[in-house]
């Protein structure tokens, strides 16, 4: 009776202790992790990592107080010194919204030789890892850096998981997300239609990618003639400098109204052409 008093016993408290591990006391694991603000995202998706968004704020408001000093000491007038240094503080944040389209549109020409090394890896017996950490020599040149990094975290650490979140975060690219998200789906469930799961959508990809090339060829001159009409009369505007007594007429009220209008005016018809013009863009739904 003793011993089984024991057993019991020993059961019990074993039983507490677990009821107890499993409450708000557990270790949790953090499901909530903080994501990238939009202006990351951004810098991220045009390859930027080393600059966050604070360092480009700072790198917009420098441009345009630097535009709007130099302006202001070429031409004498306030109000068109102001609207360039408007456009010099919103250089920067429309050059790194182009290197990211650039960049995805480079990366939608690669994506489907990335599938077919995974692919050709899974049918020659390679592990996960070794496939993904492959390509940090066999795979595209532009894509080569973040596979290495890869390699290098999954050799120091051995968390194939937490590596490929971090792998994410370097492609920045929906393809890179669905591609990561169904190498975890296999890693954790098995399976054997792997293979043939990547067959398939490298040859979505291309199909995507040949489609989207010639709408993009059919868009460029909507782009073109959009960029073009807002451009033409602010550098009508800028060679005015030579001519002060005609730019001292923007510094009185009929003026500044006259360039706020004009800018308004400007700022709707290029977003109107663009939106015009635009095509559907992939969402990073599995970030």
């Amino acid at each position: 009776m003793t011993e089984s008093g024991a057993l019991l016993g020993f059961l019990f408290g074993l039983g507490l202790l677990l009821i107890w591990r499993s409450g708000p006391r557990a270790p949790q694991r953090s499901t909530t992790a903080k994501r990238p603000g939009r202006v990351q995202q951004l810098l991220g998706a045009a390859g930027l990592t080393g600059i966050n968004a604070a360092q480009l704020i700072a790198l917009q408001v420098g441009l345009g107080l630097l535009v709007l000093v130099v302006v202001l000491l070429t031409t004498g007038t306030v109000t068109v010194s102001l609207a360039f240094g408007l456009f010099g503080c919103a250089l920067p944040y429309t050059q790194v919204r182009r290197l990211a389209a650039k960049r995805q549109a480079d990366l939608r020409e690669v994506w489907p030789e990335v599938v077919d090394n995974l692919s050709s890896a899974v049918r020659a017996g390679m592990s996960l890892p070794e496939a993904l950490s492959a390509l940090s020599t066999r795979g595209p040149e532009v894509l080569r850096p973040p596979f290495a990094r890869f390699a290098a975290d999954y050799r120091s650490s051995g968390r194939f998981s937490a590596g490929l979140d971090r792998l994410k975060d370097d492609l920045a690219d929906p393809v890179g997300d669905r591609i990561v998200e169904t190498l975890r789906v296999a890693r954790e469930v098995g399976g054997t239609d792997l293979g043939r799961v990547l067959r398939t959508l490298a040859t979505f990809l291309r199909e995507d990618a040949r489609a989207r090339a010639e709408l993009e060829t059919r868009q460029g001159w909507v782009v073109s003639a959009a960029r073009l009409a807002v451009a033409a009369p602010w550098v009508v505007l800028l060679l005015l400098a030579t001519q002060s007594t005609t730019l001292s007429a923007y510094d009185t009220p009929v003026g500044t109204v006259i360039l706020l209008g004009g800018g308004a005016v400007c700022l709707v018809a290029y977003r109107l052409m663009l939106h015009i013009g635009r095509l559907p863009q992939d969402v990073r739904v599995l970030q």
